[in-house]
């Protein structure tokens, strides 16, 4: 039974001072510090403080990571106003058919329909584009791209030569290095605006030592959106309702897990996003995963129980976001926040070039599974 608490957003609030922040990741990313959590029952002071590179130790031959392949787009673009010639920011979201993209625009107000931006960048002749409409449910703008540019892979190579990758907000440091550390080592498919932060932490050479002692790797994508790592503004939860994002699950990612089952293995997802492609297709399937491709909303918070899922890796998540509830569905929201004030004590460091706490299966509460 949840506690009354759990409902309430204000409950996933706690107090992190600035310095914890982490402006820069971690080298080599196997580096960071890794929080492994004690079993359910163990009080916290139990948990150990490692190193990413131990998942080595932590984890059995035969168990299965399930990562995140989505790629990080260079979504965030400068554009010069038409009237007054001064700069403004698009940030690129989703697309809407015939090269027109669902934008953030900074500052909205500037950018009214029928508006002209111009697109520049060293090198490259400017590109013009258009404002056709205003998205009210975002506040945010219908943006005329060229009309090839219908989807993330066909528009990817005019945000590579004009966009900026696009780090959260509270980086305060931009450097060209971000490009490819803000990226997973395995990021493939492109179509993300924000890194699934978890899997920046597995290093090419970390992942060759995992395969050599035999434990298994899965690939689902979730293309990351703004709405994952975005503070919720309800106060009531009972009835939350979530952005989505796009997703799919292939027939060879089903057949792992199936077989990481079969071996009496565990099943452990890389990242909070991971987590929600893996569940999503398992209640689709009414309690079997299946392959899917299309939009997720799923939202997950205390009294959830996990259908596929075992264990997971994660970061240090923002006060009041969606990651939060979704933690504290494995262990707890009042066990969640002690350990955070235990990382707070002992300086780890957060958010997306943060350092990692492991959930595994002996740390998930027994009510928190199918």
């Amino acid at each position: 039974m949840i506690d009354s608490k759990d409902l309430f957003l204000s409950s996933y609030d706690y107090g992190l001072p600035p310095e914890f922040i982490a402006q820069v990741p971690v080298e080599p990313r196997h580096d960071a510090r890794l929080m492994v959590l004690p079993k359910f029952n163990e009080d916290i002071d139990s948990a150990k403080n490692l190193k990413v590179w131990d998942l080595i130790k932590l984890l059995n031959p035969g168990d299965l990571l399930v990562i995140n392949d989505t790629r990080v787009l260079k979504a965030r673009l400068k554009v010069r106003l038409e009237a007054r010639k001064r700069l403004a920011e698009l940030l690129l979201l989703e697309p809407k058919g015939s090269g027109k993209w669902l934008c953030l625009a900074k500052p909205a107000k500037k950018m009214q329909i029928g508006d002209h931006l111009f697109l520049e960048a060293l090198g490259h002749k400017p590109l013009v584009l258009k404002v056709v409409d205003k998205d009210q449910p975002t506040g945010g703008r219908i943006i005329q791209f060229p009309e090839h540019c219908v989807d993330s892979e066909s528009i990817e190579g005019l945000l590579e030569e004009y966009g900026e990758i696009p780090l959260p907000p509270y980086i305060q440091r931009h450097e060209p290095s971000d490009a490819k550390r803000y990226q997973t080592t395995f990021a493939t498919r492109p179509g993300a605006v924000a890194a699934p932060t978890a899997g920046l932490h597995l290093s090419q050479e970390l992942l060759i030592a995992l395969s050599q002692r035999g434990i298994k790797l899965a690939k689902v994508t979730l293309h990351v959106g703004l709405g994952t790592f975005r503070p919720l503004e309800v106060e009531d939860l009972s009835a939350i309702k979530l952005h989505t994002e796009w997703a799919e699950i292939k027939k060879d990612a089903v057949k792992a897990i199936s077989e990481c089952r079969s071996r009496g293995n565990r099943v452990i997802a890389i990242g909070t996003t991971t987590v929600r492609t893996l569940e999503a297709s398992y209640l689709r399937g009414n309690g079997s995963l299946i392959p899917f491709v299309g939009m997720v909303d799923l939202v997950i918070k205390p009294g959830y129980k996990f259908g596929v899922v075992d264990g997971l890796l994660t970061n240090f998540h923002l006060p009041k976001s969606s990651l939060l509830l979704l933690v504290s569905a494995f262990i707890g929201r009042e066990r969640l926040l002690a350990f955070y004030g235990k990382a707070i004590a002992i300086k780890y460091r957060f958010f997306s070039y943060g350092d990692a706490m492991l959930i595994l299966p002996g740390a998930v509460l027994p009510r928190a599974r199918v």
